[in-house]
């Protein structure tokens, strides 16, 4: 573990985090992670924990994070698409020089009713862009 911590410790959940504050300065020289704040990441609400009152720099330190987390996020997301391009191109591979007949009927109306119902919103979406 490094010699110097942040002060604040975010422990993420589903749709943001808790806040705590991380204090080494007690006598017993313990990491102590005081939970200051419950923060949403999608519409940036900031709740403190109990009866706390932020201060400035507390309030500070979340926004920057937030907003971070909110980057990191969206970065994710185009990421896991890409990845689904990929999976698409080693599923046509897959279906073209590996899969049984058996396999093809099992997995071939999904696959069919999945890549419509993304071309039509992809179409659909092009279309507004172009048209805006």
């Amino acid at each position: 573990m490094s010699d110097s911590l942040p002060p604040y410790y975010f422990r993420i959940r589903e749709n943001g985090a808790s806040v705590c504050r991380v204090d080494t300065e007690n006598r017993q020289r313990r990491i102590e992670l005081d939970e200051i704040a419950s923060v949403n990441v999608k519409n940036g609400n900031i709740r403190p924990h109990g009866d706390r009152e932020l201060s400035e720099a507390d309030l500070e330190a979340i926004r920057t994070w937030i907003a971070k987390r909110r980057a990191l996020l969206d970065a994710r997301e185009t990421d896991d698409i890409l990845r689904t391009v990929d999976h698409l191109n080693m599923t046509s591979q897959w279906a073209q020089s590996k899969a049984s007949d058996a396999q093809l009927d099992e997995v071939t109306d999904a696959l069919l009713l999945a890549m419509h119902d993304l071309r039509s919103v992809l179409v659909r979406r092009k279309a507004e862009r172009l048209t805006t």
